[in-house]
């Protein structure tokens, strides 16, 4: 039941009475109103406990309206069809009965109620909101189930959009953060057909609410939308599709609700409806982190994401090493075909992601790019002799993954191994003529260079870097470093283990211990005398 964009009924009334007493009177008010049509006025005294400075009170109020209304659903006692104006209610009064005078009387404080309720969860305490959210929710299953207004039957439906509407454009505040709220709402994102209507109900408001700002950015907007969008997941079959708030009756299998690429078309519009607008750069973080788990596998077409991830690749920083997931997925999942790939990628090698957040998880997808043998060998050396040269100012835990990554590109590319072993002449130049300030690995010249700076690192302070930096004195083997191994290492962790190493031992002298040497020394000289 959408609400009313005026309200009919002024309360002006205070309340006054303690927790306790407005308890007893909401209930015993309740159930007067439920037992007599002689005493539907006492829905005002409900209604404007909802107004009450006290949260107890409130919280009652909330639960009586539930009580009331719920039970006027399942008894069909309010009115059905669209609630007519004042000018029509007035023309129409003297054609109605008493029983049908009722009936509008009550569907109209019904429509008060769900307006206040909607006021509420923009209420200062959390208590008073999670219980309008919960009432409200227990209404959207009562209309769904008892329609006040008449069904689109083209399309086998009974569902209170509208109801559901106001409520995602309350939980998805401009200037309050809804984080908690909305983590309350997950309960109700379970079922198809809220979650289903839920997703149109976004898209619907985040055009509504970006379009008036002109794409502009609204930060704490922005947060509810992604926090709300960020806990809607889809079935990965359709035989997942089980969970409904309201069993249609007619042609439930038609219903376009139960079928799963419904929801992943929906799914797929409401993101691309938010991400085409501005983000913060720390929403871009949020969102390219859970992408290709969370967001690429529930889209009907996952392609349609190659315009944000391009974009967010060619930002540089954090942002465009976390892009590479989503680019990883659409590559080798969907097809996609993306000139200079390996160029950005080469760029991104720069003396900060030894040193960002998502470094284990950069290395890990640069290894797998890097992992196939029809690679050029100019653009495998240009990324070893890169890292080679990062290498030499980047930290111990880094230097323990860049440097089994190498020889794992040397293992892979044979032809790499001239970096290793360079010849050299007496009257050759010492300087290097690898370029690195070239941002096109075909022109670095990498070829034409040596891995020098690994021989530097041999005699590196710590003691695992230079160990590491001295295999390539000898034949590297067939089989592969495992790097996953290293990836999660932490400088805590690595002096840790540098703590924990055993002592070494005392170095014994011989095998038997001396004790009689400096004692009685007299008698044993006289008994060689003696012998002699």
């Amino acid at each position: 039941m959408a609400p009313t964009k005026k309200r009919n009924v002024i309360l002006t009334k205070t309340t006054e009475q303690s927790g306790k007493r407005a308890k007893i009177d909401l209930n015993t008010k309740v159930n007067d109103v439920l037992q007599g049509k002689k005493n539907a006025n006492d829905v005002f005294d409900i209604l404007e406990v909802l107004e009450s400075q006290k949260e107890k009170d409130v919280v009652n109020a909330v639960n009586a309206c539930s009580k009331l209304f719920t039970t006027l659903l399942e008894k069909k006692d309010l009115f059905l069809g669209k609630l007519p104006t004042e000018e029509e209610e007035e023309a129409m009064s003297g054609g109605l009965s008493a029983e049908e005078k009722y009936r509008l009387f009550m569907r109209q404080r019904y429509s008060n109620c769900v307006e206040m309720l909607l006021e509420l969860l923009d209420h200062e305490l959390y208590s008073v909101k999670e219980s309008a959210l919960c009432c409200l929710m227990k209404f959207a299953e009562g209309e769904g189930r008892h329609p006040l207004e008449d069904l689109d039957w083209s399309e086998h439906y009974s569902f209170p959009r509208e109801l559901i509407q106001g409520v995602v454009d309350k939980l998805l505040s401009k200037t309050t953060d809804n984080t908690m709220l909305i983590s309350r709402f997950q309960e109700f994102l379970e079922m198809e057909d809220v979650r289903y209507y839920v997703m149109s109900s976004i898209r619907e408001n985040v055009g509504k609410v970006m379009d008036k700002n002109k794409g502009a950015l609204v930060p704490v907007y922005q947060n509810n939308v992604f926090t709300l969008m960020s806990n809607i997941s889809i079935p990965g079959q359709e035989s997942g599709l089980t969970n409904f708030m309201i069993k249609q009756e007619v042609k439930h299998d038609d219903w376009k609700v139960a079928k799963l690429n419904e929801h992943k078309r929906a799914f797929e519009k409401m993101w691309l409806g938010f991400l085409k607008y501005k983000l913060p750069s720390n929403m871009y973080k949020k969102i390219l982190v859970i992408l290709h788990d969370s967001i690429l596998p529930h889209m009907s077409k996952p392609t349609l994401m190659i315009d944000f991830l391009t974009a967010a690749y060619e930002v540089g920083g954090a942002i465009s090493l976390l892009a590479l997931n989503g680019l990883f997925v659409l590559i080798h999942q969907h097809n996609l075909d993306y000139p200079d790939f390996y160029k950005k990628l080469y760029n991104l090698l720069e003396p900060s992601v030894f040193h960002v957040k998502y470094r284990a998880r950069f290395f890990h997808l640069a290894n797998l790019f890097l992992s196939s043998s029809h690679l050029p060998v100019y653009l495998v050396a240009a990324f070893a002799k890169r890292l080679a040269r990062l290498a030499l100012t980047a930290p111990p835990t880094a230097l323990l993954i860049v440097l089994p990554f190498i020889y794992n590109l040397i293992r892979r590319h044979p032809s790499c191994r001239v970096l290793v072993h360079k010849p050299s002449t007496q009257d050759e130049s010492v300087e290097d003529p690898y370029i690195m300030e070239e941002e096109d690995p075909a022109h670095c010249r990498a070829l034409e260079s040596s891995l020098w700076e690994i021989k530097t690192l041999q005699n590196h302070y710590h003691p695992d870097v230079a160990k590491a930096a001295g295999s390539i004195n000898t034949p590297l083997s067939a089989k592969e470093d495992d790097i996953s191994e290293v990836l999660e290492i932490t400088t805590y962790e690595l002096m840790e283990r540098d703590l924990k190493q055993s002592r070494i031992k005392t170095v014994p002298l011989e095998f038997e211990t001396a004790t009689q040497l400096l004692k009685g020394g007299g008698d044993v000289l006289g008994q060689h005398f003696c012998l002699d």
